[in-house]
C-alpha cells in the first residue's frame, strides 16, 4: 500500500460475500460487478483516495481466500468462517482464533457426526471446507426451519457449545464464542499496522456492507453501513443507505456512495 497521505473519509469497508458480492445459491457470480470492485481495490490500495473493501464472512476460508483475490484485495485482513479464520493477504497467513481449543474442535466433530447420521437420510447435506463450525444445506429451506428446533435440544442435552441460526438457504451452528464479531475485533487489533500510524483505527473510519442479521455484528463496529436491495427486512433499517441493486451491483453502488 501507498506511503503517500491519506485523502479518503473511510479507511476499511467490511463486506460479507453471500446476498451482497454473490448469491448464497449456486448462482453465478456478477463478474462486470466484482470487476469494478477489484478497481475500486486497485485504486484504494494505489492512491490511498477510497476505502479498501475487505471481507466478513461466513463461507469458508477457502473460498474467502479466492473472493478477495477476485476483489483484488491484498493488504487488509478478512474474517471468514464466521469468525473462525482471519486470513492476512498481506503475509498470506491463516490465523484461527486461539480462543478456539482442541476440545471445542472436537465438540464440533461429534456434533458433525451425530448431524449427519440424523438427517443425512433426508437430504440434508454439509457444506465442505469448514474447519470449526458446520454448516447445514437442504435444497428445502423450509425443511431446514423445521429441524432448527430439534438441533438446538440436541446441543444443550449434549452440552455442545454451539449456537443454531439461519441463513437464507443453510443451518449455521457456530461455535458461542466464536463469530463475524470476535474476528472483526481481531482484525481491528490488525488494522493500525496495515494502515500505517500505529493508533487504533477509528470506527467513524470504517463502513460495513450486509445484508442479513448476523451482519449486525459489522453494523456494531463501522460508522456507515449500506445493504443491498435484497438485504433482509430486519437489517434496512439500520443501515446508512440500502441500495436500489441487488447483490454485486448493489455493492458497487454503495461503494459510489462512499466515495462520492
Amino acid at each position: 500500500m501507498s506511503s503517500s497521505p491519506s485523502s479518503r473519509r473511510f479507511d476499511v469497508v467490511f463486506c460479507d460475500i453471500d446476498g451482497c458480492l454473490g448469491p448464497e445459491s449456486s448462482g453465478a457470480l456478477d463478474v462486470a460487478s466484482l470487476a469494478k470492485v477489484a478497481e475500486h481495490n486497485r485504486r484504494a490500495q494505489e492512491h490511498r483516495d477510497r476505502p479498501v473493501v475487505t471481507l466478513c464472512t461466513g463461507r469458508p476460508q477457502p473460498f474467502a481466500e479466492a473472493m478477495t483475490k477476485l476483489i483484488g484485495n491484498t493488504t487488509v485482513p478478512l474474517v471468514a468462517e464466521n469468525g473462525v479464520w482471519v486470513y492476512d493477504p498481506a503475509a498470506n497467513a491463516y490465523l484461527m482464533d486461539p480462543a478456539i481449543t482442541r476440545e471445542h474442535r472436537a465438540a464440533v466433530r461429534d456434533a458433525a457426526a451425530w448431524l449427519e447420521s440424523e438427517f443425512s437420510p433426508s437430504g440434508v447435506t454439509q457444506q465442505p471446507g469448514k474447519a470449526a463450525s458446520i454448516s447445514l444445506y437442504h435444497p428445502e429451506p423450509d425443511y431446514l426451519k423445521t429441524i432448527a428446533p430439534r438441533i438446538r435440544e440436541a446441543f444443550a442435552a449434549r452440552a455442545w457449545p454451539l449456537r443454531v441460526s439461519m441463513t437464507w438457504l443453510y443451518i449455521n451452528c457456530d461455535l458461542t464464542h466464536v463469530s463475524k464479531g470476535t474476528g472483526l475485533d481481531r482484525v481491528l487489533e490488525m488494522l493500525p499496522a496495515r494502515l500505517g500510524g500505529g493508533r487504533p483505527v477509528e470506527r467513524s473510519r470504517l463502513a460495513g456492507i450486509g445484508d442479513t442479521p448476523s451482519d449486525l455484528a459489522i453494523r456494531e463496529r463501522v460508522g456507515w453501513f449500506g445493504c443491498p436491495g435484497n438485504a433482509d427486512a430486519q437489517l434496512k433499517p439500520v443501515a446508512d443507505v440500502v441500495a436500489t441493486g441487488h447483490e454485486a451491483a448493489g455493492v458497487v453502488e454503495l461503494l459510489g456512495a462512499l466515495v462520492g
